[in-house]
């Protein structure tokens, strides 16, 4: 019995829950707030749909919006990370890999899934607070922010994926 959808719905579900009721209440120094749900879209594997890993990006965008306060904010962000994910990925991807395999440390290295999860990291958040600012009238404001929650979604999305290694 394959299992592997269950533990795609419960990657989703456990990684909402866990920004709803413990992140969305952190933000450090009143600019710096951890956006982990995006791991859910780094570790979409090689040959997984587009067309899915765009509506899984939107609904959960969508739900976060729900809970964050930021209507369409966080869907909209999400939906372009969905959408640059598979070509991104590609990028760093060799050609010897499985067309299944899942985007890891263990698959890429630590530089590569470095690299692909620190790009994903900073368009994500650029998308984020220019949508949620609106505007660049405090340009100072919204770098601080961009660069903050940049730094510190991609400390915990690497400590993430160190956690997950060691428990494999």
């Amino acid at each position: 019995m394959d299992f592997s959808y269950l533990k795609h719905f419960l990657s989703f579900l456990s990684l909402a829950l866990v920004q709803v009721f413990v992140l969305n209440h952190i933000t450090l120094f009143g600019v710096a707030s951890p956006l982990l749900y995006i791991f859910f879209v780094l570790k979409m594997r090689r040959n997984y749909p587009r067309w899915a890993i765009i509506v899984e990006s939107f609904v959960l965008g969508l739900l976060m919006d729900t809970f964050q306060n930021t209507p369409g904010v966080a869907a909209c962000s999400m939906t372009l990370l969905g959408m640059i994910q598979p070509p991104l990925l590609d990028l760093f991807v060799t050609r010897e890999l499985p067309e299944d395999a899942r985007p890891s440390a263990a698959v890429l290295g630590w530089l590569k899934f470095f690299y692909y999860a620190g790009i994903s990291t900073i368009i994500y958040c650029l998308a984020f607070f220019t949508l949620e600012l609106f505007a660049f009238f405090n340009w100072m404001q919204w770098l601080d922010r961009v660069l903050g929650s940049t730094v510190l979604t991609l400390l915990l999305v690497m400590l993430l994926e160190l956690a997950q290694k060691k428990k494999e």
